[in-house]
């Protein structure tokens, strides 16, 4: 079975963690014994990954010279993560398995999403401290839903990836394959551009330009919910493609948290994708054998 598996930022630094090193290594490990045990199955499997904490440090680093746009960010942070993702599977499966691959993602290059910046990336800031920055360098600030304020940049939707020929390849060839990290590298023309794509939209196509069976999101909840942290919520289980369509539209998933990650599971499971998963990363093996998370089937 082909398997596409999305980590979410959690599977790198968890809220109120420091950004660096050991932190990143000693959280990546329990992803990659999730795939370990999904690939020692005899299964495919090409890793994706968030990288919104990590593009946010770097902007941040580089804030008073802005020296490098947020094409070169991603690329830099691609191949840092894909180390630590190749370092930690390379303890599980054996050295040589696994291969990280920077991606490119074309993109429109009059998408409305560059004069509509939606995507969060970087730390959280009060609101005092966001107006502050906004003024200082022109950066726009959002409530992130889960609190506080962040950096939001355009979030130009994916079309195809660039690199989806090498993927396949290298898949097939036995290897597990790293790719479309932090959404890829936004490009149009052949030219990298100021934006982040979001991770699961990029993750979503990737599986469908691969023609995989099987997409996975893991996150930081344990399932997709109608009503979130009201009273009145409830956790989709299972769930078919028609129902949560009508979710969606119903305005049940925020665009800046879960509503890319359902939106990324429709897409799959409407492009002929036999199932599709979100659930949180603690319990990634049970999600992708199908008995936690909420699983999405057509």
């Amino acid at each position: 079975m082909k398997v596409v598996i999305a980590l979410g930022g959690n599977a790198f630094n968890k809220p109120g963690e420091p950004i660096n090193q050991d932190t990143h290594l000693k959280n990546i490990e329990a992803a990659a014994k999730i795939i370990q045990r999904i690939v020692q199955e005899g299964h495919q499997v090409v890793v994706t990954h968030g990288n919104g904490p990590q593009v946010g440090y770097f902007a941040e680093l580089q804030r008073d010279s802005q020296a490098f746009k947020l094409d070169a960010i991603n690329a830099l942070t691609q191949g840092l993560l894909g180390y630590l993702i190749v370092s930690a599977l390379d303890k599980a499966l054996g050295r040589g398995r696994s291969v990280a691959l920077v991606t490119r993602v074309e993109v429109d290059c009059s998408d409305p999403a560059f004069k509509t910046p939606t995507k969060y990336i970087g730390p959280i800031y009060s609101e005092e401290e966001a107006k502050k920055l906004g003024i200082m360098y022109g950066w726009q600030f959002k409530q992130d839903p889960r609190g506080g304020w962040r950096r939001v940049v355009p979030s130009p939707t994916p079309l195809r990836i660039v690199e989806i020929d090498i993927i396949k390849r290298l898949a097939d060839a036995g290897y597990v394959v790293v790719a479309a990290g932090g959404g890829g590298i936004p490009v149009c023309e052949n030219t990298g551009i100021e934006g982040v794509v979001d991770k699961d939209l990029a993750s979503s196509l990737l599986a469908i330009e691969w023609k995989a069976d099987l997409l996975i999101i893991l996150t930081d909840v344990d399932g997709v919910y109608l009503n979130f942290k009201k009273p009145s919520q409830r956790k989709l289980d299972a769930v078919r493609v028609d129902e949560l369509e009508k979710y969606y539209a119903e305005g049940h998933f925020p665009p800046g948290s879960m509503g890319p990650k359902v939106l990324a599971a429709i897409n799959f499971i409407r492009n002929g994708g036999k199932r599709a998963a979100i659930g949180a990363l603690e319990e990634g093996y049970e999600v992708f054998k199908g008995v936690r998370g909420t699983q999405i089937i057509p």
